[in-house]
C-alpha cells in the first residue's frame, strides 16, 4: 500500500498535471490552487491551468462562445451598478460583447443574499446556489464578469463539482483559479479584445 498516509508523513505534493476543465467533478470538487493552480501573473491568463499570455486569451474565449449551444454573462454588482466611470466602461463593453455573440444571454447576479425560500434560476443567479440556475438553463459555457472574488470562487468551483458548464471569469483583479478560463486586470479594454476576436472569427465563416 505504497499510497498510505501515515501519522506524521509529510502532505503529499500537488500534482503538477492537474487541469481545471469542465465537470462534474463530484460533489466537492478540490479548489484549484490546493493543486498546485497559482494566479497569473500581469499579462498572462489561465487556460484549464496553465498560464498563458493575453494576447492568446481573447481567441479561445471567442472560439467558446461562438461554439457553445447556450453562452451565458452573469454579470455582478461590479458593473451592475454603476459605481465608478470604470465600471459602466466595463459594463457597456459586455453589452457589446453579449450583442456580438449569436443567442448569448444574461442572468444577473445584483446581490449575494440567499434568495430563500423559492430561487427562480431562470430570472437570476444565486451565488449559493449556481448550479441550479447552470441546470435550469441548460448553460454549456458562462462568463462570469463584475463579481467580488469571494462569491466568484465559490460559485465556480460549485458550478465545477455539479455540471459541465465551461466556465471563463473576466476579473477585474488576480483572476480566478477555479475557472476554465480566466483574464485578470479585465477592464473594457480586455473585453472589447475578446469582442473583436469574435467578430475577427465570424467574419473568417466560423461555424457556432
Amino acid at each position: 500500500m505504497g499510497d498510505t498516509v501515515t501519522a506524521g508523513s509529510p502532505p503529499r505534493a500537488p500534482d503538477p498535471r492537474y487541469r481545471v476543465v469542465a465537470g462534474p467533478e463530484g460533489y466537492l470538487s478540490p479548489a484549484a490552487a490546493a493543486m498546485g493552480i497559482e494566479l497569473p501573473d500581469e499579462g498572462y491568463s489561465l487556460v484549464e491551468g496553465e498560464s498563458i499570455s493575453d494576447s492568446l486569451a481573447p481567441d479561445i474565449i471567442a472560439e467558446r462562445l461562438l461554439e457553445a449551444r447556450n453562452p451565458t454573462l452573469f454579470p455582478g454588482p461590479l458593473v451592475l451598478w454603476g459605481w465608478s466611470d470604470a465600471s459602466i466602461r466595463k459594463a457597456r463593453a459586455l453589452q457589446e460583447l453579449v450583442a456580438e455573440v449569436p443567442g448569448m444571454k444574461m442572468i444577473p447576479m445584483p446581490d449575494y443574499r440567499p434568495k430563500y425560500p423559492k430561487i427562480d434560476p431562470a430570472i437570476e443567479i444565486n451565488p449559493n446556489h449556481p448550479n441550479l440556475t447552470i441546470w435550469h438553463n441548460e448553460i454549456d459555457v458562462c462568463v462570469f464578469a463584475g463579481v467580488h472574488c469571494h462569491f466568484a470562487n465559490i460559485a465556480l468551483k460549485i458550478i465545477r463539482s455539479g455540471t459541465d458548464c465551461y466556465t471563463i471569469a473576466l476579473c477585474g483583479e488576480r483572476g480566478h483559479e477555479d475557472a476554465m478560463v480566466t483574464m485578470r486586470d479585465a477592464g473594457d479594454v480586455k473585453v472589447a479584445s475578446i469582442t473583436a476576436a469574435v467578430r475577427r472569427l465570424k467574419a473568417g465563416g466560423h461555424d457556432a
